[in-house]
């Protein structure tokens, strides 16, 4: 399994290879899923692993950083960053911030790269121009 890399103490929850979760997830630590899952996990300061051998189907992830080894098929967000490691099936559309693919990888899917916020004054402009200033800094990289 993939190492995350942070000094804090954390609680570690593992779902193990016999597994199987049907609906909707949500943590605050660290969570490593070994068997099945198939619905949503919405988990914004969360660590989520999904190991080799692992199948989930999602609605989608929201995680702060997500480490893949196993097959994932849905919308994949982590604000800070997703590892897909090699031997890995992903069948997703991707928004993060960073982005580490392996070799060996079979990725189907589009990806957007979260940016800083642009340098604008939320108070001095029209919403629109904030909106269209947020659009304008991300980079979305098609059939890549």
């Amino acid at each position: 399994m993939a190492e995350f890399n942070d000094n804090e103490k954390h609680n570690i929850t593992v779902f193990g290879t016999e597994t199987e979760f049907d609906g909707v997830l949500e943590f605050k630590d660290r969570l490593v899923i070994t068997g099945k899952f198939t619905g949503k996990i919405n988990a914004p300061t969360g660590d989520l692993e999904i190991a080799k051998n692992a199948e989930c189907n999602v609605e989608s992830i929201n995680v702060n950083s997500l480490v893949i080894s196993g097959n994932v098929k849905g919308n994949l967000n982590a604000t800070e960053r997703i590892e897909i490691c090699s031997g890995s099936s992903v069948n997703s559309d991707i928004t993060t911030a960073r982005l580490r693919i392996s070799n060996n990888v079979d990725f189907n899917g589009q990806v957007t790269m979260i940016e800083d916020e642009p340098d604008i004054d939320l108070f001095s402009v029209a919403s629109s121009e904030y909106k269209q200033a947020l659009l304008s800094k991300g980079e979305n990289l098609q059939n890549y």
